[in-house]
This record gives structure tokens, sequence and C-alpha cells, in this order.
């Protein structure tokens, strides 16, 4: 079965092709294809690289043309020239999404209707950076591909086991009614880890207490328990918990109600101050990117080491929250870009809790590990860097849903 993977984030749209056979392996086979877009800040122009499993490459930088054109024109790589994988689009048996929000009626994949894409689209407003760029990846399908099978994959449904003492914030009880409740991100890529972290371990996912921190552009943290999200840090948007690269994370509500009443500020420039001027690029004023901003710390920046500062004092934090809603720890997993690159940035976090008898193996740490335990032989808690797999995780649920 020819599965084709979407997967569109607040500043690039991943893509890959997996062809899989019954019975589906546990790990993430090598695509036949993968595709990026990478956008600017101001969305032009668009940075295009295609890769193939035989070992084609394709860049390319497409500027002036609307994300509908861009996205097209990655999809017909799949078909012409050096990165031709397939004679044509329709060998393509099923399309499937990350979808960030999917609010309370979606916990779980389906397949896209109009419905389902009313209420992605419905959505929109609580993942503003995200939600549309799924809508846009759906469309583009539909116009290409016809009446392929698209399934949507959603964010927030691995969360759908929090407890109401997690989910529910102390506003009025009515609102909570309404729908604004904590819903939780990155719960394809935290569910993932966490599969992947029992069998590296050798043990049952039903007998560990796992955190899971997921650190990329985007920054989240969750506490599972027998495998099933008991706590975690964003709320009811991505915006909320940790620092992030160009989120604030979470903030005193005071000070938007002050923002609003002493500088009349707007709905929008509120928005754009929380989403896109906040976390490492607001503080360092160097960068969203940690890697940048960790350079200009070592050339003496003040304001990029105030940035890291503060972004591993959150991120201490949020992992002594979650460790407070597991009552123990037995893992501690890092994934995604930082966590899974960022040497400095694991150590820093794991000194805070060598009071546990958490230890990181130092050498280990530098090697640049993949799927490994750094953690000393000694150490209580066992500490592994999993390479998230979204992708893989989306197209095993597309598989057994069409299936």
């Amino acid at each position: 079965m020819k599965i084709l993977i979407l997967n569109a984030g607040s500043s690039s749209q991943k893509s890959c092709l997996y062809d899989i056979t019954s019975p589906i392996p546990n790990l993430a086979p090598q695509p036949l294809w993968e595709g990026k877009i990478n956008w600017t800040q101001d969305q032009n122009p668009a940075e295009i690289t295609v890769k193939t499993a035989t070992g084609a490459k394709l860049q390319e930088t497409l500027a002036g043309d609307s994300r509908q054109v861009q996205f097209a024109y990655l999809l017909s790589t799949l078909i012409n020239g050096t990165t031709k994988v397939i004679d044509d689009l329709s060998a393509i048996e099923v399309v499937g999404h990350r979808v960030v929000h999917g609010g309370q009626d979606y916990r779980e994949a389906v397949i896209i209707t109009e419905d389902v894409k009313q209420a992605i689209g419905r959505l929109c407003n609580l993942a503003p950076a995200h939600n549309p760029a799924a809508l846009v990846g759906i469309e583009v399908i539909e116009k290409s591909l016809g009446n392929v099978s698209q399934v949507a994959v959603f964010d927030t449904g691995f969360h759908s086991t929090l407890p109401e003492s997690a989910a529910i914030y102390p506003i009025p009880y009515h609102l909570a009614e309404q729908g604004i409740r904590r819903y939780g991100f990155h719960g394809i890529s935290h569910q993932y880890c966490a599969n992947r972290a029992a069998e590296i371990l050798g043990r049952g996912l039903s007998s560990l207490r796992i955190i899971t921190c997921h650190l990329g552009n985007g920054c989240s943290l969750a506490a599972i328990k027998n495998g099933r999200s008991i706590d975690t840090t964003m709320g009811f948007t991505p915006l909320d918990g940790l620092m992030m690269g160009s989120r604030s994370g979470s903030v005193d509500p005071g000070i938007l109600i002050y923002l609003l009443q002493q500088y009349n500020y707007s709905s929008q420039e509120l928005d754009n101050v929380l989403n896109k001027a906040s976390g490492l690029k607001g503080i360092s004023g160097v960068s969203s990117d940690l890697r940048e901003v960790i350079a200009a710390k070592e050339q003496g920046n003040q304001r990029a080491q105030l940035a890291w500062d503060i972004y591993v004092h959150r991120l201490r934090a949020g992992i002594g929250a979650m460790l407070a809603s597991l009552a123990g720890l037995d893992v501690l997993v890092f994934t995604a870009g930082v966590g899974e690159k960022s040497a400095g940035i694991r150590q820093a976090a794991c000194t805070a809790f060598e009071f546990l008898g958490l230890k990181i193996d130092l050498e280990k740490n530098q090697q640049q590990p993949v799927d490994i335990d750094i953690a000393t032989s000694d150490s209580t808690v066992r500490v592994l860097v999993v390479a998230t797999q979204e992708d893989w995780a989306i197209a095993q649920q597309c598989y057994q849903l069409m299936r």
C-alpha cells in the first residue's frame, strides 16, 4: 500500500511516500520519497528539497507563488524528473495528514469528509499556524489526486486521556462546557516516542512512568503512565507551556489585560507578539533557532545568554511538574530537533534532577545519539534520545484504518 504523508508545520510542509507491505513493521522503513517546503518569515520564497531512497536529490527555490502552487509543484516531483518514484499519482492509495487541533470531537484518526474539513477549519483560530496549512494540503490533494482516501491524524488525540483535574482550567465551569480546556499537542510524537522507548528498553509500556520532551520550534512535555497521557504542557492552543522558538509559552494572563488596557493592543497584535515575536527570538533578538542563539551566546551576547537561561529554567520547571503528576519517573525521553541534536540542552535539563539519582553519560550524550539510552549504568532513571517518527506513526494509523 502506497501511503503519502503530509506533515504541515508552522514554517514548513514535510511530505513522504511509504510503500507498506503486510505485516506492517514496527520500525520506520526508509520512505521511497521525501519532500519538504521551508518558508521564510514572510512566507516567500519557498525552499524546496526532495530526496529519494535511491539517492536522487533536488533543491529549488520558488518565489511569488501561492502555497497551493508550491505544494502542487512538490507533488509533481513524485512522477517527474530524477526524483520520480511512481508512474502516476493515482498509484497513491491513501494520504495521511497530521492535523494539529481536533477539538473535542476528533480523538482518533478519521477518514476526511466535508464535515471533517469544516471542523478543521473551525479550529483554525485555535491553531492558526498549523490547521490552515493542513487544510491547504487536503485541498491540494483533492485537486491533484481526485477521490483518493485522505485520513486526518490529530495531534490532540493522544491527550484525550488527560484526567479532568489536568484538562480543566480554573475558570468558570460553563466555559469548560463550551470546550475551553487543555487539549495538548505533539501527541503523535509523544505517543510514538513512548512506544519506542519501551521497545529500546525491552520493557512493557504499561510498566513505565515516562516524561517525553518534544523540543523543536514548538516545545511540549507529556507525562505518560501505563501508555496513557496524564499531563502535558501545551493547553487550549499550542501557545501554552514551555518557552519555544518564537512562541512565549505560559505567561501571566494579566500581562495581556495590561497590554489591552494600557497600550490598546489589538487581538491581532497580541497574537503576533505571543506567537511570532516571543520565545528565543523575542528574548535574544537573534533568532528563533536555538543553534543561532547558542552561537551568539558563545560570542558574549548577553541577551542570547538570557534566552538560553530562561529556556533551561522553564524546561526544568516543566519536567518537575510532569514528575509530580507521575509521582516518580522511570524514563526521560528527548526528541525533535533540539531534543535530538542539542547535547547542551539535554545536559542542562538532566543536571537539575541528579538528586533523584538521574545521571547521564556525558560522553554518550555528546555522540549524537539516536534511539539510545544515554544514562549511566547506575542511574535510577533511564534517559533516552529518540528520533521522533511522526510520519511513520501517521502511516501506521492510516494503514490500520484502511485495512
